[in-house]
């Protein structure tokens, strides 16, 4: 049986809402196979608590930089519209 790599998966999870969204993506594929090998019986559960928080937050650091992505995206489309318009 595998070990668990829930306090990494934790740390990546944590590290990407605080620092880098990859890191979140990271967390959220490490840990999608972690639960998969834990549910086949092939990796050690007990770090399954772990590997679901840091998939959590990787989920939350993932959805959040998409939104500031788009809030960016609109902003930045605004003011090239409104000067633009000004300047024409």
């Amino acid at each position: 049986m595998q070990p668990h790599r829930g306090t990494m998966i934790l740390v990546f999870g944590i590290m990407s809402l605080i620092v880098c969204m990859p890191l979140g993506i990271i967390a959220w594929v490490m840990a999608n196979g972690d639960l998969k090998k834990m549910n086949a019986g092939e990796m050690d559960p007990e770090g399954r608590g772990n590997t679901q928080a840091g998939k959590i937050c990787g989920i939350i650091s993932v959805c959040l930089a998409l939104v500031g992505f788009v809030i960016w995206f609109l902003l930045v489309v605004l003011f090239a519209g409104g000067a633009i318009i000004v300047n024409s």
